[in-house]
């Protein structure tokens, strides 16, 4: 599976290449998804329709089990696919993509005073616990360690190791307890070891300092202001938001957390999130796995290009140099998790390859209709 999603990002990397890496210009669209999306053609935003039709035409012949796409340039939809049987409108588990909605919750968090910074060790928000294995090593690790997935814990609980260290914190009685300790097996700050407790750990953080689930505050400071409504999120036994998934969220609403992060934290005047965190969060402190680079919940390609990224094929794509938002919801299995990124590589980024209007092509708009309305039929 890494091999294919390197193979993919390499093609990213020389698309990036080929079109210089010039960023699009930073203004705000000319209207805010707030009550919902705009629709226009694909050439009215410099998208060719006939490539985002041959797109649609592979997932429909190869039988993909990908249930959404979305594509957005210029903060307006060009593409808008719900697969049968996941129906328009329908909310969809985004799995890890919760991590990055929780790293921007620490961030609002932080801009608020709630937590002093990045540099707070971990276990000074939680005095009163018992905590085993305490050594000097612990007591160094930091709240970036955490969002950088450098903790140094003994977690062994991705998909690397089968989620072995997952299930062990679900029959604990205490989740946090239990993360915070186990042994250290290096340094914080050394290596990236991606490690799910490390961000249920940021969301019992931000319900220690905020005096509110992570969903709440979500609703207040983050959701709520730009018109997410339709969520749900799984809290554990102690009542405590699932800091790494089972997060529910519609797709329209996936790339409104995308186009915020892509105007960097702005959303109809107001400043959800400061500049300077979005930056930070998207820029790469140690070498991953998945894709080139870590940055604060969000994985970072080389090219550019950032994202959320879920198990089965849950994406948040964030197109800076394109000035475009990408949204894949799947059912993949692990041998196809790659392909929404090869999708984006082949065929998504090359079709906006013009940064202004193109000459209008009703032939393939009408190709382009015809395949995303049968898509949506059993």
């Amino acid at each position: 599976m890494i091999k294919n999603i390197r193979r993919c990002l390499l093609l990213i990397w020389l698309l990036m290449f080929t079109i210089g890496c010039q960023e699009a210009a930073k203004e705000p669209p000319d209207y805010w998804p707030t009550d919902g999306w705009r629709t226009t053609s694909p050439e009215e935003q410099g998208v060719r329709s006939e490539i985002l039709a041959d797109m649609l035409a592979l997932v429909q012949a190869e039988a993909y089990a990908i249930d959404s796409i979305m594509v957005v340039r210029n903060g307006y939809v060009v593409l808008d696919t719900t697969i049968y049987p996941f129906l328009q409108g329908s909310r969809h588990i985004i799995y890890s993509c919760t991590k990055s909605v929780v790293s921007a919750l620490v961030g609002i968090a932080i801009d608020q005073g709630a937590i002093d910074g990045v540099q707070q060790p971990v276990t000074a928000f939680f005095p009163e616990l018992a905590i085993e294995n305490f050594d000097s090593q612990k007591q160094e690790m930091t709240l970036e360690d955490l969002l950088t997935m450098r903790s140094g814990l003994a977690c062994r609980d991705s998909y690397l190791y089968r989620w072995q260290g997952l299930r062990e914190m679900e029959q604990s009685e205490d989740w946090v307890a239990h993360v915070l300790s186990l042994p250290m097996v290096e340094a914080p700050g050394s290596r990236f070891e991606y490690c799910n407790g490390a961000s249920f750990l940021l969301s019992a953080i931000l319900q220690e300092t905020t005096d509110q689930t992570a969903l709440a505050y979500a609703q207040e400071n983050l959701f709520g202001p730009l018109g997410i409504e339709d969520v749900d999120w799984k809290a554990n036994p102690q009542g405590i938001n699932i800091g790494w998934s089972d997060l529910y969220m519609r797709p329209d609403d996936m790339a409104k957390i995308g186009l915020l992060y892509l105007h960097e934290g702005q959303w109809d005047g107001e400043q959800i999130i400061s500049a300077g965190w979005i930056r930070d969060s998207t820029r790469s402190y140690v070498d991953a796995t998945l894709q080139d680079g870590y940055g604060y919940q969000w994985w970072v390609s080389d090219s550019g290009v950032y994202m959320a990224l879920g198990y089965a094929g849950q994406f948040i794509f964030v197109v800076p140099q394109k000035g475009m938002v990408v949204v894949f919801t799947s059912d993949l299995p692990e041998d196809q998790f790659a392909v929404p990124l090869g999708l984006l590589s082949q065929y998504i980024i090359p079709a906006a390859d013009s940064p202004s209007p193109l000459a209008a092509d009703p032939q393939s708009q009408e190709a382009l209709q015809t395949l995303t309305v049968s898509l949506r039929e059993p």
